[in-house]
């Protein structure tokens, strides 16, 4: 072992894969090995042990430890991961998300850790909480660095948490187009009965209030009282699943709406479709819409929070007022009706992806900011 490679430990809570856990999934086993001693440390709950991504970063060469968190208040956690931390002298702790914030950062800090990086994930409606901004302040003051993953995500740390603007940088998520390449192929539409004819318009997202699926559904509904000829996917799994599969059924439109639950075959599914739709009521940035843009699929999602900075209205997608299924139906029913401008939407989405949002551009700027944080 080169003992002059830097020691990094990261950690972060999960219950479930989505974009967090996709971002770290894609950024740590890109880290430059002959620099970088990387460790992965997976806060769980005691009933989801996530065994599939815990081999995941495994089988990518990246040493993963296991840490159970037992409720929101666990000093025993707290001492564990302080102990791990100590015992393994990490040159930086960089934490993602709440738990991992609190319990990463008091305990690096604790053992003496000299940088300290948290990374902000999204603009959760409880980040508005004044206990929590309190907290929130206190921890970042203990950071080298903040990252956000969004320059809207920047702006909302600075204005509403209050963290000091000087420690606040930006390094937006990135997808590699290898992956989306790869692991692509043809055979969803056949699995799921649909004929190649059927317009099919898909959604990828955890089944919970912040997604708005609510809103597409109402959609769907006036979009079908005009044409039957097409389908709505749902993938992804989540604690609303039984309340939306109710909800289309009052809706009467069960049989226009396939729920595949949680799938990892995300881009073979943005291959499939014809539009992709994100009807998010907030976002700190919106990982999959970089694999919609990936597979040059015009883009249907809300004015809100990050999105923006990814799609631009009227270049690579339409943009819609958030909470209005009337809008949403009006922008999918445009490009139902409009092939050629869902063609021209697509393509642009894709050359903004590689201008922007590459792995490469993603994994260079955080190897970047842990050079001059270690000569610091």
């Amino acid at each position: 072992m080169n003992k002059e490679r830097m020691k990094i430990l990261h950690v972060s809570k999960a219950t479930g894969i989505a974009g967090s856990e996709n971002h770290l999934l894609s950024l740590l086993p890109r880290l430059d090995r002959s620099k970088y001693e990387v460790t992965f440390m997976i806060l769980i709950e005691q009933d989801k042990p996530l065994d599939d991504y815990f081999h995941m970063f495994e089988q990518k060469g990246i040493k993963t430890k296991r840490l159970i968190i037992r409720r929101d208040v666990d000093p025993k956690c707290l001492w564990e991961m302080y102990l791990f931390i100590r015992r393994n002298r990490f040159d930086i702790v960089h934490t993602h998300l709440v738990h991992a914030d609190l319990y990463g950062t008091l305990a690096a800090k604790l053992a003496g850790v000299k940088c300290i990086v948290s990374t902000k994930h999204n603009d959760n409606n409880f980040r508005y909480n004044w206990f929590f901004k309190v907290v929130n302040k206190q921890l970042s003051n203990l950071n080298n660095r903040v990252i956000t993953i969004s320059q809207w995500l920047e702006k909302f740390s600075k204005e509403i948490e209050k963290i000091n603007p000087n420690k606040l940088i930006t390094i937006h998520y990135g997808l590699s187009l290898d992956s989306a390449n790869y692991k692509a192929n043809d055979d969803i539409r056949e699995e799921l009965r649909i004929a190649k004819d059927t317009v099919l318009i898909g959604t990828v997202a955890r089944l919970v209030k912040q997604k708005g699926h609510i809103y597409l559904f109402e959609a769907m509904a006036r979009i079908i009282e005009k044409r039957n000829d097409l389908k709505l996917l749902i993938a992804g799994d989540g604690h609303l699943r039984s309340d939306l599969e109710k909800q289309v059924e009052r809706l009467g439109i069960s049989n226009y709406v396939i729920f595949t639950g949680y799938r990892r075959d995300v881009f073979s599914i943005m291959k499939s479709i014809d539009i992709f739709v994100l009807p998010s009521l907030w976002e700190g940035f919106g990982l999959v819409l970089l694999e919609a843009m990936a597979a040059c699929k015009p883009i249907v999602a809300t004015e809100v929070s990050a999105i923006p900075e990814i799609v631009i209205h009227g270049d690579t997608g339409l943009l819609v007022s958030p909470r209005n299924s009337t809008d949403l139906a009006n922008a999918i029913t445009k490009l139902i009706e409009n092939r050629e401008l869902g063609r021209v939407l697509g393509l642009a989405g894709r050359e903004r992806l590689t201008r922007f949002f590459t792995v490469e551009k993603m994994v260079k700027e955080t190897e970047k900011l842990y050079e001059s944080l270690f000569r610091s």
